[in-house]
């Protein structure tokens, strides 16, 4: 299976807040010891009816590879205390929240996980949440991944963010010297996709125009520093690798797919994205082919197709109005399923209250002779799992009037399924490795205060890296 799913030694010393801590990681496959609560990858508390289903078109076998049902109340989620969750001790400046997430705000009640919001001040935030996710524990490629949720507050108020998401293990989520140059990029071409906002230097001619000036109000198109770990890497870089028969080595990325962010308010939607880098012209796709949507009515395009630091391949899809917390309170099953690469057969797809909402396919990710970007893969990194509760005025405006604390988002279960046959689990698989790379920066991936990669130590969080030479601008 692939460092680093766990070693968890049973000789090992054990906290005093009710859970496990980790005894070590290493690449033999070996996978997560419960401390008598269960001996691998499947929760015994799952459905034996669960453990198999078809994919979205019916014609493959999907089996359960991973699952956990929080049926143990006061599950402690604090580092070292899980061996495949952890909740995060930072705040998530990236999207400009308004809570701190701490460890403290979740644990499981009532066979639920439960990510508590609540008005307390902490660390000059006046809000208090979680985050949660299987970072360098737990990661998959391909496949779906289920999530039954009960969403927090009322259907009709707005200002919460809850979410549930997958992000290439490249990145870290929260910890920006990670993300730079890394999301949300799944681009394994040598061009000008690849370059600092997407656009050639001035003493190479500049442009493409559409990069240029083919952005929101006619401005820049991208923001993004280029592809830190790109196919144009010069040979002995510093880069994770592989290296291919050609002698160049593979784009990588830490690409990122949406299960849910959801609004509340009049529409109580669920945005389902595929977050992409480099983009296309003006952010939309090339074709009206690549996206089918399912339920006319209750899902269809995102108006928001993206901006200087992402592009959104992205729909929308209505809940059903009881699955909130306190309108119904009735568990929401959301999905998303994906084939990774660049087959015809490729896809990403999401799926509201079990049922299919839209799906997106290869035309939509073709090459664009305006931005003169090549195909972009659908994510083949190995992908691990964040589930948070956050609120952000970028993402939701606060109706501060009605908002009503404590808000809980709950989580009944997580199940992730593969194709019989095709099963790739693990966070570093070799045609995607990712652990050595991560041990030789190892201090950017666990300080979260570290928010850039190329800025010097000491100044701005910067972590003092530097980005591997590109062929398309510098000598080899």
């Amino acid at each position: 299976m692939g460092y680093p799913l766990l070693v968890f030694f049973l000789k090992q010393n054990h906290t005093n807040k009710g859970g496990h801590g980790l005894g070590g990681t290493n690449a033999t496959g070996q996978v997560p010891d419960f401390g008598g609560l269960r001996t691998g990858l499947i929760d015994p508390d799952t459905p034996k009816d669960a453990y198999s289903k078809m994919n979205v078109d019916g014609t493959k076998k999907m089996n359960l590879v991973f699952s956990d049902e929080f049926e143990q109340d006061g599950r402690s989620f604090y580092p070292g205390d899980d061996p495949v969750w952890q909740a995060e001790d930072l705040f998530y400046w990236g999207t400009g929240d308004l809570e701190w997430y701490d460890p403290a705000a979740i644990t499981t009640k009532d066979g639920a996980l439960r990510i508590s919001l609540t008005e307390h001040v902490s660390h000059n935030k006046n809000f208090r949440s979680g985050l949660l996710s299987s970072w360098n524990k737990f990661c998959f490629t391909g496949g779906r991944i289920e999530v039954a949720v009960i969403l927090p507050g009322t259907n009709d108020v707005s200002g919460f963010w809850p979410a549930a998401w997958l992000l290439g293990n490249l990145g870290r989520q929260g910890y920006g010297a990670t993300t730079e140059g890394m999301w949300p990029y799944s681009y394994d071409s040598c061009d000008v996709g690849t370059l600092p906002n997407q656009t050639w230097p001035a003493e190479q001619g500049g442009g493409p125009e559409a990069a240029v000036s083919g952005g929101d109000k006619q401005g820049p198109l991208s923001y993004l520093p280029g592809q830190r770990l790109s196919r144009c890497t010069c040979p002995g870089e510093d880069h994770p690798g592989p290296l291919l028969s050609d002698g160049t080595l593979r784009g990588r990325g830490a690409p990122e797919i949406d299960v849910f962010e959801v609004s509340a308010g009049k529409a109580y939607t669920a945005s389902q994205s595929l977050q992409s880098a480099p983009y296309n012209a003006k952010y939309r796709l090339p074709t009206t082919d690549g996206a089918v949507y399912y339920a006319p009515g209750r899902a269809g395009k995102n108006s928001y197709e993206g901006g200087v630091y992402q592009q959104a391949v992205s729909g929308v899809s209505q809940f059903k109005s009881d699955a909130f917390e306190k309108d119904g309170a009735v568990f929401n099953v959301m999905a998303v399923e994906y084939k990774p690469g660049l087959d015809d057969d490729s896809y990403v797809a999401w799926m509201t209250d079990g049922k299919l909402a839209w799906s997106v396919h290869p035309p939509a990710m073709a090459p664009d002779k305006l931005t003169e970007i090549d195909v972009r893969p659908f994510p083949q990194e190995p992908m691990y799992i964040i589930m948070n509760l956050g609120m952000s005025q970028s993402f939701s405006w606060p109706d501060w009037e009605n908002l009503e604390f404590p808000a809980h988002m709950l989580i009944d279960y997580v199940r992730v399924y593969q194709p019989e046959g095709e099963e790739n689990v693990g966070c570093d698989p070799p045609d995607y490795p990712t652990k050595d790379y991560i041990d030789r920066h190892i201090g950017a991936y666990t300080n979260a205060n570290l928010t850039t990669w190329t800025e010097p130590k000491g100044l701005r969080g910067g972590y003092g890296g530097t980005f591997p030479k590109n062929r398309l601008l510098h000598k080899c």
